[in-house]
């Protein structure tokens, strides 16, 4: 009842109320947060009720502070899967001997739903590269026109987590391979250097609604094996003859493969909220700063929604993540807007489903409102509400993404702690816009203990905090859509990440801190319970300076290492803690 009486209040203020107050201020702040982050819309899954009275909220902001209203009356609608599940009938048989779904084989949810028979040609990593001086071709002489392809997952550089061969080695691309080049089906398989346990990775569905004319699957060694009976060849006997001459093969086989597939996928529909606000000046009018953070968040929680409390279904009501983001998007748009002095133009946009992997950002490069090459830069807030106090540090992400970039920023820093990460590629939505050579910046207080569980609530804000945050952004958003020359773009780090069945190896049950300002080496800032982290004694707010003796500077430093690591192994982590040095014993 005290959900929907708050409701009902903001409504009354949005239709009865001063149309907007072109200043940020802590009142406004805390409506916007708290209204999205209230429980009566459930956690704004995509799709959901609540989603959509949370995409409604935001459009009468953006309407009421003048905006032009684009797409559908602000509204960008896609589509997007929501789950994928098996449904009746899969089966794959090698020869005469049957195997089972989701222990011997699974399909993919871009795979076609049909049942194909034919002969079978090994083809390497499934690779056929060909850009000036990286090469690769695993069908020299081959012919898969009507017969199964079985590929190795994975590329020829595993152990490189900035491999040239990634853009090429998604189970996508290498789907792509395959139907242009004729084949009934492809197989992918893990080899022991990729996927040392030989596990199937869950029925994996990207959030997109494409699919191939042809069946995906991914099976265990032990089927993959018998594919290749009477070629005298393993799985790990080819894997292990590429790596060591470094060229691509094929053979063919004598196995005849019958496999039926049956995904079925779930769709929904979302929507982006965009806005804009036309420039001043005649000639850069036509140039635009796209300012955005996500409005969807985890709904109820539970298995596959991403949430950290695995245990409990309860509304995720995402606070700092992310209404706290979409309230700077809200204020800055108020404030712009009532200035009336931008000479570029503003593109504001809250953003759906970026919880189900940067969906709207990607809807929204794919069909941009405007040219994209005519974007200068794009402004990303994602998780400003928790302020740490002691440090007064936010963390700001894709600053190597343009020459100037951290030259603006710290000439108007009103004297935060600044902690600079380079990289253009980051989890969240400016990672669509860095993929399109536009600068970005990513504004974030950083992650905390309440990350993506129920905990994330309105009373737990900053306010003041994400005052001054927005303030700032206001300050850089103000130089970037008057400054007289464009930013010079600069690539900033791998465009493409690569996934080992979307996972590492193996996990030390801790929250790094993301915001990397503690320069000793990479802060603790939470441990789970029970993980091998906690078993081994580690606690919040200690350094680990070192893994198996080697250097942790960082959380680059540290995923780099965690990828080296095996499951089974125990593991040296020199931490410090206080001021002490310790060495504690990991076993993974």
């Amino acid at each position: 009842m005290k959900s929907v009486y708050f409701i009902l209040i903001v409504l009354v203020f949005a239709a009865c109320g001063p149309k907007y107050n072109p200043e940020i201020t802590i009142p406004e702040i805390q409506e916007n947060i708290g209204y999205l982050a209230s429980d009566s819309l459930k956690g704004r899954m995509s799709g959901e009720a609540g989603d959509k009275l949370a995409a409604e909220f935001i459009r009468s902001k953006f309407e009421s502070a003048g905006l032009d209203l684009l797409y559908d009356n602000g509204f960008q609608y896609f589509n997007l899967v929501a789950s994928a599940e098996m449904g009746e009938g899969n089966n794959l048989q090698v020869g005469s001997e049957s195997f089972a779904p989701e222990v011997d084989f699974q399909p993919y949810a871009f795979s076609a739903n049909s049942t194909v028979e034919a002969g079978v040609v090994f083809c390497g990593y499934g690779l056929e590269v060909d850009q000036d001086s990286l090469k690769w071709n695993d069908f020299a002489g081959a012919d898969v026109s009507g017969k199964w392809i079985l590929a190795l997952q994975g590329d020829p550089d595993l152990d490189n987590p900035n491999s040239p061969y990634l853009q090429f080695s998604t189970e996508r691309a290498k789907g792509l391979v395959a139907s242009d080049k004729n084949a009934a089906g492809l197989i992918l398989v893990g080899g022991p250097k990729f996927n040392d346990k030989d596990e199937l990775s869950s029925l994996f569905f990207d959030k997109n609604s494409s699919r191939f004319s042809i069946p995906v699957l991914q099976v265990t060694r032990k089927v993959a094996n018998e594919i290749l009976k009477g070629t005298g060849e393993t799985v790990a006997s080819l894997e292990a003859k590429m790596e060591e001459n470094n060229a691509g093969l094929n053979l063919s086989t004598e196995a005849t493969v019958k496999a039926t597939v049956n995904v079925n996928l779930k769709e929904k529909t979302t929507e982006n909220v965009v806005a804009m606000l036309p420039g001043t000046d005649e000639t850069l009018k036509n140039e635009y700063v796209v300012v955005g953070a996500h409005f969807d968040h985890l709904g109820m929680g539970g298995p596959g929604s991403g949430s950290r409390a695995l245990d409990t279904i309860a509304v995720h009501n995402g606070a700092d993540d992310n209404a706290s983001g979409v309230s700077a998007v809200i204020q800055l748009a108020e404030k712009m807007a009532g200035e009336k002095s931008n000479k570029r133009s503003i593109i504001f946009i809250a953003f759906g489903a970026e919880e189900m992997g940067l969906v709207g950002s990607k809807a929204f490069t794919n069909d941009p409102a405007v040219a994209l090459g005519s974007v200068m830069a794009m402004l990303n807030f994602d998780m400003i509400g928790r302020l740490d106090t002691t440090t007064n540090a936010i963390s700001i992400g894709g600053t190597k993404t343009s020459v100037e970039t951290e030259q603006i920023l710290t000439d108007l820093n009103p004297g935060f702690e600044l902690a600079f990460s380079g990289e253009g590629i980051g989890p969240s939505d400016h990672a669509s816009f860095y993929l399109q050579d536009i600068p970005v910046f990513f504004f974030s207080t950083g992650a905390h203990p309440d990350y993506h569980t129920p905990l994330d609530d309105a009373e737990l804000i900053d306010y003041e905090g994400a005052q001054k945050v927005m303030e700032y952004g206001a300050a850089v958003l103000e130089e970037l859509a008057n400054r007289d020359e464009k930013l010079t773009f600069q690539e900033a780090g791998s465009k493409f990440q690569r996934s080992r069945g979307g996972r590492f190896k193996v996990t030390f049950g801790i929250m790094p801190d993301y915001a990397g300002l503690e320069k000793r080496g990479m802060r603790i800032d939470g441990v789970t319970k029970d993980k091998p982290a906690y078993k081994a004694g580690m606690k919040k707010g200690d350094i680990i300076t070192a893994i198996e003796g080697k250097p942790v500077k960082n959380i680059y430093d540290y995923m780099a290492r965690l990828q080296t690591l095996e499951a089974g192994t125990r593991v040296s982590v020199d931490i410090i803690r206080g001021e002490k040095e310790t060495v504690l014993i990991v076993e993974l």
